[in-house]
């Protein structure tokens, strides 16, 4: 399903106390990653969260710094930002492969309120109009994301 596909989504509401939320992103596409974090703190902070920012080298250290993250045990959830570009090698198919299964395995191993912003283009081109500050931005989807497991995750504490 695309993002022109989907439905508009209102924010999510959290009940309690302002969510602490961290930001994992990988800046090496400076412009893409910015523009989806602009889209997700617009969300965020229409929710009311707190929200931290820590940069990693790029995508494949975001499950490492996830990881590192939760076992800080500062924040209730978090969203992460990146962005693979498709080159001329299999460079690109191997660290989407891994990067997508290190998340989805500390996810599903500790059910933590996850939003994954990765994206994996063929081009920049591509990744640029997903950034952009429009319904298309991918940064502003994950951040809905999050936002809705962390409801369930309040939710279902209680």
């Amino acid at each position: 399903m695309s993002t022109n596909d989907s439905p508009d989504r209102a924010v999510a509401r959290l009940e309690g106390p302002p969510a602490r939320l961290l930001l994992i992103q990988a800046p090496y596409y400076a412009e893409v990653v910015g523009g989806m974090r602009q889209g997700a703190v617009r969300v965020l902070e229409a929710a009311g969260a707190r929200i931290g920012v820590v940069d990693v080298a790029g995508a494949y250290e975001l499950p490492a710094a996830l990881r590192l993250a939760i076992r800080r045990g500062t924040w209730e959830g978090f969203l992460l930002h990146g962005c693979v570009v498709r080159g001329e090698t299999d460079h690109y198919t191997f660290i989407c492969q891994a990067v997508c299964q290190g998340v989805m395995d500390i996810s599903a191993e500790t059910g933590v309120p996850l939003g994954f912003g990765l994206l994996t283009v063929d081009s920049l081109d591509q990744a640029l109009a997903r950034s952009r500050d429009d319904r298309m931005n991918k940064g502003a989807e994950a951040a809905h994301a999050l936002l809705g497991q962390l409801a369930l995750a309040r939710r279902w504490a209680s």
